[in-house]
């Protein structure tokens, strides 16, 4: 799994809400990921969920007094703000969000926020109507403008029985926006569109023609792409993936048609093109408008297939200044494969995998691809994460535009 939380102190301060025990599971995906979890609860909070609990899940002491010592002599706010990497607020009550945008510092918590210097994220989480009251809106824009973090809540049920603005964001959602606050935004400025999962083509109104595509490995690039600062959108075929993050433009299309005209309409404001889907070489010459019944005295049934458009192809003759980054799904060959591939097509950069390969590809999370150069340079990555993988594929499109770049000012 790619992280930038591996090995990073983080502080989880909890406060008094009833979205207190999600707090628990953030904790508990955070260790997974490497990280080194401290928890600090306000006096409310305690009446939510016990400090064993969070310092079984953190495997640290958990601070919940005011003047309880860290170590030794050390007093106890200062300590932890002094070795911390990231401050996180979950949830983040209207009563707390009032206290820190006013420079309150009457507990543990409060105090520590004012001693440290890491980014502060705050994950508010109440009643719609508190979140929407002229007051909080006000100590909001305070914290913005002071330089604090801030997520918005999630819509949906909440806990006094109403319907709104004010869930706590979803576990995953919070430890993207941790991940993005350690990243460098070195694709600040490009305009990324990519492309992921399978097209389907229709055969009549219940069977198509499809592939095996997860588009795993096109999401993790959209995410990655985003998290690195980049305007990203994601044209996806259709799979049981979630859009990625929420500032991402999602865009959902079935068939190569439909995967080409939205290729094509984001296609001249894009900097950098990412085609990771998969998309079907053919479709039905002539696709029935009834379901095919099937005929007891025939054992043959023959579909007549005609060429899907070469979108990659197609946009390689118009790419201009554009980076073109293609895939090569191989079984044999792979690098004389994808690399005539990458020349027929005029791409910079092709990514290419064996898929005759068990444990990566299709499906799975892992992957193991060689990329090839235009210059024909070839980099061997071995079987990783696809999130990782895809910063590793980011990195090479980053390399080309360096090399772009300086060619441009050689020549000048």
């Amino acid at each position: 799994m790619f992280t930038n939380l591996r090995n990073k102190e983080i502080i989880i301060a909890v406060t008094g809400g009833i979205a207190a025990y999600k707090t628990c599971e953030l904790v508990r995906e955070l260790t997974k990921r490497g990280a080194s979890v401290h928890v600090v609860m306000t006096k409310n909070a305690t009446q939510f969920v016990s400090p064993l609990t969070f310092q079984t899940l953190s495997g640290h002491p958990v601070i919940h007094e005011m003047f309880q010592l860290f170590t030794g002599p050390k007093i106890g706010h200062i300590a932890l703000s002094d070795i911390a990497d990231q401050m996180v607020i979950v949830p983040a009550t209207a009563n707390i969000i009032g206290k820190i945008a006013n420079g309150i510092a009457d507990d543990f918590l409060t105090t520590m926020v004012m001693a440290t210097t890491v980014p502060v994220l705050f994950v508010p989480s109440m009643n719609t109507k508190m979140w929407e009251s002229k007051i909080v809106q006000m100590n909001i824009q305070r914290l913005k403008e002071a330089g604090y973090e801030l997520m918005e809540p999630g819509v949906g049920d909440l806990a006094c029985g109403t319907k709104g603005k004010g869930r706590l964001p979803p576990i995953p959602d919070i430890i993207e926006k941790m991940e993005d606050i350690f990243t460098e935004k070195d694709l600040s400025g490009e305009r990324v569109v990519v492309t992921a999962g399978p097209t389907i083509e229709y055969i009549d109104p219940v069977r198509c023609i499809t592939n095996r595509s997860s588009g795993k490995m096109g999401y993790a690039i959209a995410k990655i792409a985003r998290r690195r600062g980049a305007e990203t959108t994601l044209i996806s075929g259709e799979t049981y993936l979630p859009p990625p993050r929420s500032d991402i433009n999602f865009v959902k299309v079935r068939t190569a048609i439909e995967m080409k005209e939205a290729v094509m309409r984001f296609f001249e404001d894009a900097t950098i093109i990412i085609k990771a889907a998969a998309v079907a070489d053919f479709r039905c010459k002539k696709e029935s408008i009834k379901k095919i019944k099937k005929n007891d005295e025939e054992d043959l049934y023959v579909l007549e297939l005609e060429k899907n458009p070469d979108i990659l192809g197609d946009l390689g003759k118009i790419k201009g200044n554009r980076i073109l980054v293609g895939f090569a799904a191989e079984t044999e060959n792979l690098v004389e494969n994808a690399y005539e591939k990458l020349k027929k097509k005029n791409l910079d950069i092709i990514v290419a995998n064996n898929v005759a390969k068990e444990g990566i590809g299709f499906g799975s999370d892992m992957n193991e691809v060689t990329i090839i150069d235009a210059q024909g340079r070839v980099k061997h990555v071995p079987k990783m994460s696809k999130e990782e993988i895809a910063n590793i594929i980011l990195d090479s499109v980053k390399r080309t535009i360096k090399k772009r770049k300086k060619r441009e000012d050689d020549w000048l």
